[in-house]
């Protein structure tokens, strides 16, 4: 047996321009972190005294004889590309829900292709991980997604990184010194909208508007060298909160569907409760808001949002990794 954590990923600036239609003209860059909520992936072989070959257990359970027989897309699309002949057992666990803007999907992704490495005994590199799992959700599965998420799950930490017209991309660790991290993290609030959404439904939509809003992402992407000097500098923290508000407003403009009148109103209610600026992570439409505010606010916010989940959490460093494993499946 193998077990797999991969870790979900808060995306800060960039979004939008880590999608191969935009980068493989303009180039890219996001600034984004893992968090400490994580997919769990366990894999087993299964022996062959049961009518089914492979059994899925996530949100559904799944008993096929093949893997064409599979409902889920990634489980499927993936042991297809691993070529996985003999019978397995899988199952999913997640710390947050899925659709969320979290990145959780390719945290799937990329820790159920780390799983089946390990069932065959290999070791797989950061970069292979993640090129693997763009190959996968974009070329395979057909998704209209982007590309920093795959990367983000794979490597993990706070990190800039750079997508290149050639379908190349770097990962470069944000450096800044540990107060400033701290008090970044110190200045966070992650708040659960209740909405979930199809985010490649959304992402389409974004797609096919890129060329009219190349001014919007241009700018966009200038925010990743603007963050990355606040947080290498001594000026005020409360500037990172203004360029988040200000990035909002240019990621609503990509797409009507990025934002709803109730997470307008969520964000509103926030700003008037003491936030300084803030996001919907992710494609948008639903999924969690992320909140940037002084600590002596924070209270006031959970107030005014109280009927939504807030959840706590910190930097994660890791990337994905096995946590357990038996090769001998005791």
């Amino acid at each position: 047996m193998i077990i797999t954590r991969t870790p979900f990923r808060v995306s800060f600036f960039g979004g939008g321009t880590d999608y191969p239609t935009w980068y493989r003209e303009n180039g890219g860059a996001v600034l984004a972190t893992t968090i400490d909520k994580y997919c769990y992936i366990s894999c087993r072989s299964l022996p062959p005294f049961f009518q089914h070959k492979h059994r899925i257990v996530y949100s559904n359970i799944e008993n096929v004889s093949h893997n064409d027989e599979i409902q889920h897309p990634a489980v499927r699309a993936i042991l297809n590309w691993a070529n996985i002949t003999e019978g397995l057992e899988i199952h999913h666990d997640g710390d947050l829900p899925a659709r969320s803007g979290l990145g959780s999907s390719s945290s799937f992704t990329v820790g159920l292709a780390h799983a089946l490495y390990g069932l065959r005994g290999q070791m797989v590199s950061n970069h292979e991980l993640a090129t693997d799992a763009l190959h996968i959700e974009q070329n395979i599965i057909g998704e209209n997604v982007g590309s920093q998420d795959q990367v983000s799950a794979a490597y993990g930490g706070f990190n800039r990184i750079d997508f290149h017209r050639d379908d190349t991309f770097d990962v470069s660790p944000v450096i800044m010194k540990n107060q400033r991290r701290k008090e970044l993290k110190d200045h966070l609030m992650l708040c659960f909208t209740g909405f979930s959404r199809i985010a490649d439904e959304i992402a389409k939509y974004k797609i096919n508007n890129m060329n009219d809003r190349k001014t919007e992402l241009l700018r966009m992407r200038e925010m990743v060298d603007q963050a990355q000097s606040i947080l290498d500098s001594t000026t005020p923290i409360e500037e990172f909160g203004t360029l988040l508000d200000e990035s909002w407003k240019y990621k609503r403009s990509l797409s009507d569907k990025v934002s709803t009148p109730e997470i307008d109103n969520f964000y509103e209610e926030a700003m008037n409760a003491g936030a300084i600026g803030g996001k919907v992570i992710g494609a948008g439409g639903g999924g969690f808001l992320l909140l940037f505010a002084k600590p002596e606010n924070h209270q006031k916010i959970r107030d005014r949002l109280n009927n939504l989940v807030h959840v706590d959490f910190n930097y994660d460093d890791s990337g994905s990794k096995v946590v357990l494993y038996q090769p001998n499946g005791l």
